[in-house]
């Protein structure tokens, strides 16, 4: 999402939509007037609204940018809330949203773990979201990008008072084991082609000014959930090697440990944004 963030200057309005206490930090457009969605209320948050996004309380057209990080799996009428996001996002403006994929193995455990974890909506292919997104909104789509998962909602220490009995199956939510199993099948993808350790889909829309990164990254922290390419962490020498196992680094964020993987190589752009009857 930074590369619509970054480029906004002061005046601009970003909407930060179904984000709870925020899903991204003030600094990433520090210039920018930010305004938090959610239905829950968060007092604390600076710049927080209490409502309901298929009824945006907003006049037409306020807004530069709107960032649905992770949101709309979650809401129950999604096309009320992207006719709405259209409504208030201004000509010119950009639109980035997050979502997993519903088919993938890891929504699957996800919703499997926290009994369906309310997602609503299981999307499942790229080229109907989009086009769906594009159909509400009036706004084109302008890059696409998988992303990966790395399995941090097994974490133990997210379940109060303890992990469920289930999660013995996956490690009991220890963090190296964690690591190890993101491992494995990130390197059982490589090798059989399938997807077992994809997570979902960036889309972006509207006028986005700086260049979209679209290259996909696996080393994605079972810790904290930040990804970071292949080549910062090289560059940076954050790998640790050892005889006998696979390279790993310690997040730079959160300080948890990590098995790395090289990143997939670069898609080939597509002769056409068109994406409704891609295959997932």
């Amino acid at each position: 999402m930074h590369e619509i963030l970054r480029p906004l200057g002061a005046g601009s309005r970003v909407l930060d939509l179904g984000c709870y206490e925020g899903s991204f930090g003030s600094e990433c457009c520090p210039d920018a007037q930010v305004i938090r969605l959610d239905r829950a209320s968060h007092p604390a948050a600076s710049g927080f609204v209490q409502a309901d996004a298929a009824r945006l309380p907003f006049c037409s057209e306020t807004f530069n940018a709107v960032v649905a990080n992770h949101c709309l799996e979650h809401m129950d009428e999604v096309d009320c809330v992207l006719r709405e996001i259209g409504r208030v996002t201004r000509r010119g403006g950009s639109l980035f949203v997050s979502v997993p994929d519903g088919s993938s193995w890891s929504d699957r455990v996800y919703r499997w773990v926290y009994h369906g974890g309310e997602h609503v909506n299981l999307f499942s292919s790229v080229g109907a979201l989009a086009a769906r997104i594009s159909a509400q909104t009036n706004l084109d789509l302008a890059a696409v990008r998988v992303l990966y998962s790395s399995f941090w909602f097994l974490n133990g220490a997210r379940f109060e008072p303890r992990p469920p009995r289930k999660l013995w199956l996956l490690g009991n939510g220890n963090l190296r084991a964690i690591a190890w199993l993101t491992y494995a099948l990130r390197i059982a993808d490589r090798l059989l082609g399938t997807r077992t350790s994809v997570y979902g889909w960036a889309l972006y829309f509207g006028q986005v000014t700086e260049p979209i990164e679209t290259d996909s990254w696996t080393n994605v922290c079972v810790g904290c959930g930040l990804g970071r390419s292949a080549e910062s962490l090289i560059a940076n020498r954050r790998l640790r090697r050892r005889i006998f196992l696979p390279p790993s680094y310690w997040c730079p964020a959160c300080g948890a440990w990590n098995l790395f993987t090289s990143d997939p190589p670069a898609p080939s752009p597509p002769a056409s944004l068109n994406l409704q009857n891609e295959n997932r």
